[in-house]
């Protein structure tokens, strides 16, 4: 079907050129196209008035009494001039002539089994047709005196029916009528308004009459209820009016499609007239319902029909609608993914429809992804979103390369190259090098900054790497002092491993990456005259590098770089020696000068650490330059320490600090000259009252001090004396006490193990003639000693004890001492 055709069709009630209004319709939920071919041969000649549809087939009737069987596209197989009953698939058939008008047929739905050949027909009663056993039709009459029957609808067991009264529902198991619904509106004719009938399934039944709208539900009565009731009843689950009348309706899943009839007051006349009919999805409510869509048809000769000439038949197992006018058939379908994609892209949703297209890309048959996505850019740049147009190439393009660089040459085309670049592919796929070189000269000429993140994100193969490296140059000759290209020219150089050049470059600019550079590309024999450089941009970093590898730069070709700066020297060094205070010994002399000039802090902790510093040297330059720590401690470690303790208490007036250092001396010396020297000087006799009792006895101080001075918290420093000799003489009986303690129950231990008696056998030897300790005869004599050491001898191996020393002892454990040999045990026989 052509879209200019369903456009013809279909328009919204209200049309208005206002494009928000436009932007926001919804999506209508059918499709319509004409029946066409042998229909409209038909109805130019004759007016439709009712048409059923069964699987592939189209019954229609028309004004004149005719009957067309058609095809689903319309054509004509079969013309009919009386009542007749015929199998689509088999030869059976029967026709018959009635005495009256008949308004309506249903035949039974398995009509075609032998059980089943039934069939009813309505006019002024209601009647039902069966085959007897002679092949014969006998008609019963199932209903009569209420006006005549317009509609019936047979569906399983049950066969529904509407007169002037109401609609009437039959069971044709309990031959029981179960229900009858009223209608609502009396005021309406029948005639005019007839009865819409419609099963959605067995035991539902769709009614609408007027713009009422009925949903009857068929249940089962239980047995307790039944009395003389029939089996089964109706319960009306859903009720609701419409603003139009009701011309048909028909179930789409759990929704209802209705044709509805429309008039409207004329802007011209001011009169009521026929508008188009309405073809509505409507979700029932229990009260209400909710309009999901709605289309006013423009079928032939609208404004003329009246509710009765408009019927809707469906398709049941297919979303097919027939609307049926006099002049016209339409037919209505659900519309597919892809008439979903068409009304996206019409309403240029394209992102939507794109996206519908790549959740449905095995059921749709129009379109195509890509073109879509094409469409979608197109739209994109039209509205100058550049940068979304693209980052939307990356996911549409994929990997197809020309379709690629045709894009890039449409941003060119447009100056948008800086938009596009972003997004362009660098590895699968490549596209050509002149496409990157294109991009790479548009920002070389207005956009340094973007020039140089390009160069730092693409990999150097995209690209001719020689031609840009000479632009960068010609633009360099114009300004030199540009940092930005600069560092960009340095990145080019190290991707065409030009190494050299890179590096003169990143230490001209004092930029971090040179370490990196150097360490990536095993650089160092380039930067061997270039250690002060280095050292001047970061000496931490410089230091770090060097020291990790002296294999490549030696410690003594730092040092002789560096021999101008001393300062640099001084860093260098130091850590060196903070690292290992051997390897650069052969420099600890001149280390002692940089310390003191550079690092004094420092020059105390390594007087302490280095092993190998002149000492001499040493003192001689903290002397000259009065550096009474340092002096002090090379003093006491070359042994003067008389000098170094007469320099703390002459030079640093500082009592504590010669109290401390007397007893890190521990020389009695000392503590007499600290004595002398404090003797008359009250501050330093407190400070040594304070300290000295735990090293010299306060007494040989406290009678030298001068009777009448007057010393400073004096009367604190004697109770703190007392109070520690109270301490002293406290810990000292505390330990007596332990040790006594200990000495007793270690005795008492060592006497239960001498007690404890010591096994002797044939396996054990005599520790001096090294013959078994027992005799092989038994009965004969022998006398043996064992010592808790476990050493056992003959009696007559061990020496005869002497008159000085009576005790005997093992020869081996002790010869002279009482001890563990001790003898415990004789044994003699």
């Amino acid at each position: 079907m052509a879209e200019a055709e369903e456009k013809e069709i279909r328009s919204n009630e209200e049309s208005t050129d206002d494009s928000e209004e436009d932007e926001s319709e919804e999506e209508p939920k059918l499709k319509y196209e004409r029946l066409s071919n042998g229909v409209t041969e038909i109805l130019q000649k004759d007016a439709a008035s009712c048409m059923t549809v069964h699987e592939k087939f189209l019954a229609l009737g028309t004004h004149y009494g005719k009957v067309y069987l058609l095809d689903v596209q319309g054509n004509i197989t079969q013309k009919v001039d009386v009542v007749q009953v015929f199998g689509l698939y088999s030869g059976e058939e029967f026709h018959e002539t009635f005495d009256c008008p008949i308004k309506i047929v249903a035949v039974h739905p398995q009509f075609l089994r032998s059980h089943s050949k039934q069939f009813v027909t309505g006019g002024k009663k209601l009647l039902l047709y069966e085959k007897t056993w002679m092949n014969r039709w006998k008609p019963s009459v199932l209903h009569e005196g209420e006006g005549n029957v317009r509609n019936v609808k047979w569906r399983g067991h049950l066969i529904a029916w509407a007169n002037n009264m109401g609609v009437k529902i039959l069971d044709m198991i309990s031959k029981q009528r179960i229900t009858n619904v009223p209608r609502d509106d009396i005021s309406l004719r029948p005639d005019m308004y007839p009865c819409s009938l419609c099963w959605k399934d067995n035991l539902t039944l769709i009614i609408g009459w007027g713009t009422s709208v009925k949903i009857c539900s068929v249940k089962e009565r239980h047995a307790s209820e039944m009395r003389d009731l029939p089996s089964r009843y109706v319960e009306i689950i859903f009720q609701f009016d419409t603003e139009f009348y009701i011309s048909g309706l028909a179930p789409l899943c759990d929704q209802l499609v209705v044709l509805s009839y429309v008039k409207e007051v004329s802007e011209k006349t001011e009169m009521e007239c026929c508008a188009r009919p309405r073809l509505d999805i409507i979700q029932p409510l229990p009260e209400s319902c909710e309009e999901i869509s709605s289309d006013a048809l423009t079928v032939r000769g609208f404004q003329e029909n009246e509710c009765r000439d408009y019927h809707l038949e469906h398709s049941e197992g297919e979303s097919l609608f027939y609307i049926i006018s006099p002049r016209d058939i339409v037919v209505a379908k659900e519309r597919d993914q892809d008439d979903h994609i068409d009304w996206l892209l019409e309403k240029k949703k394209y992102e939507e429809a794109l996206m519908a297209a790549e959740i449905s890309q095995k059921t749709i048959k129009k379109h195509k992804i890509l073109d879509i996505g094409l469409a979608y850019i197109n739209h994109l740049v039209e509205k100058g979103e550049y940068d979304l147009a693209a980052r939307k190439c990356q996911k549409i393009l994929g990997k197809n390369t020309e379709l690629w660089e045709c894009e890039v040459y449409k941003f060119k085309e447009i100056g948008q190259l800086k938009a596009i670049s972003r997004y362009l592919p660098r590895r699968d796929p490549v596209l050509k090098p002149l496409i990157y070189e294109m991009v790479l000269h548009e920002f070389l000429e207005s956009d340094y900054e973007g020039f140089a993140t390009l160069v730092k994100e693409w990999p150097g193969d995209l690209y001719n790497n020689t031609i840009i490296v000479q632009v960068v140059v010609d633009h360099l000759k114009k300004d030199p002092q540009n940092t930005t290209l600069l560092r960009t020219l340095a990145e080019l150089y190290t991707y065409d491993q030009r190494y050299g050049k890179a590096l003169e470059i990143y230490l001209t600019l004092r930029h971090k990456d040179v370490f990196q550079l150097i360490h990536k590309h095993n650089l160092f024999s380039s930067i061997r005259d270039k250690i002060v450089l280095l050292m001047d941009f970061d000496s931490e970093k410089a230091v770090d590098m060097l020291l990790d590898n002296e294999d490549k730069i030696s410690i003594d070709k730092v040092v002789e770089e560096l021999e101008n700066r001393p300062e640099l020297q001084h860093v260098y060094l130091h850590k060196l020696f903070k690292r290992d205070h051997h390897k650069g010994q052969k420099y600890h002399e001149k280390q002692i000068s940089l310390y003191a000039e550079y690092d004094r802090p420092n020059l105390l902790p390594f007087l302490r650490d280095s092993t190998h510093c002149p000492l001499e040297k040493a003192l001689e330059i903290c002397q000259q330059r009065y550096f009474v720590e340092e002096t002090v401690y090379l003093l006491s470690r070359m042994g003067n320490s008389r000098s170094a303790l007469k320099m703390i208490m002459e030079e640093l007036q500082d009592v504590d600090k010669a109290i401390e250092f007397a007893k890190e001396q521990d020389d009695g010396e000392l503590w007499e000259d600290l004595i002398l020297y404090s003797i008359d000087k009250p501050p330093f006799i407190t400070g040594l009252l304070n300290n000295i009792g735990t090293h010299v006895d306060p007494i040989l101080l406290i009678h030298r001090i001068k009777e009448g001075m007057e010393i400073p918290n004096l009367r604190d420093s004697l109770v703190k004396i007392l109070q520690d000799y109270n301490l002293q003489i406290l810990l000292r009986e505390g330990c007596k006490k332990i040790l006594v303690a200990d000495s007793l129950s270690l005795l008492k231990k060592m006497h239960r193990t001498q007690m404890k008696g010591v096994r002797v056998d044939e396996e054990n030897i005599c520790e001096s003639c090294l013959s078994p300790i027992l005799p092989t005869d038994a009965s004969k004599s022998f006398s043996v000693t064992v010592f808790h050491c476990r050493h056992m001898f003959h009696k007559e191996c061990l020496p005869i004890p002497s008159p000085m020393s009576p005790l005997s002892f093992c020869n081996i454990c002790s010869a002279k001492h009482r001890g563990p040999g001790s003898a415990i045990l004789e044994m003699k026989k």
